[in-house]
């Protein structure tokens, strides 16, 4: 397994070792003594999957009062898949960074507590499935609007995106409270981490 950087030193690219021969392939998509040596959390309470046709995007999404950190990866198909940090008081507050997974790569992303998660489909279909380390609360539940200007997300050109009604009618980043968002480690504030 690998570890990547990205311009977010907190979300980080998983690359796990791949084990291919005549039959197809075999890896270990969650070790959870391989990812704690890594410095990644070694407790997961959820895992989800879902399936989106070209086009769909999602997001995005986070929560506040029981902030999730994800896992994600593509096992059918292709995403871009984006990682932001909402976190008040971070140096990094309101950046971002998009990584393309595939089913054929296996990569994954970590993306920590704190960071808003949302992704496109650039293949004809693709399947999602990613961990959790915390529950589903949709009480808690933020939907920042994934086509925010003050983002500036490069978002690949698949079109007019296929939206849910809650992410057509999200918010811009700017347009929440103090208290609606995560705060940076040592900033005080719910959802502090």
């Amino acid at each position: 397994m690998r570890i990547i950087p990205t311009e977010l030193p907190e979300v980080l690219i998983v690359e796990p070792t791949v084990h291919r021969d005549d039959r197809g392939f075999f890896l270990e998509t969650w070790h959870a003594q391989k990812f704690a040596d890594a410095g990644l959390p070694a407790r997961f309470v959820q895992d989800n999957h879902s399936s989106s046709r070209r086009g769909t995007l999602r997001g995005l999404h986070a929560q506040l009062a029981r902030p999730q950190g994800k896992l994600v990866r593509a096992s059918l198909g292709e995403i871009f898949d984006v990682a932001v940090d909402i976190r008040r008081g971070s140096p990094r507050f309101g950046r971002s960074v998009g990584v393309v997974l595939s089913a054929e790569s296996f990569r994954q992303l970590w993306i920590p507590e704190g960071f808003a998660h949302g992704f496109c489909v650039l293949s004809e279909d693709a399947e999602i499935q990613y961990k959790c380390t915390d529950f589903y609360d949709p009480s808690s539940e933020l939907t920042i609007a994934w086509d925010d200007p003050a983002l500036g997300i490069p978002w690949p050109a698949v079109g007019p995106p296929l939206l849910s009604a809650k992410d057509r009618s999200a918010r811009s980043l700017a347009q929440f409270a103090e208290d609606e968002l995560p705060h940076f480690p040592g900033q005080g504030g719910r959802g502090a981490a």
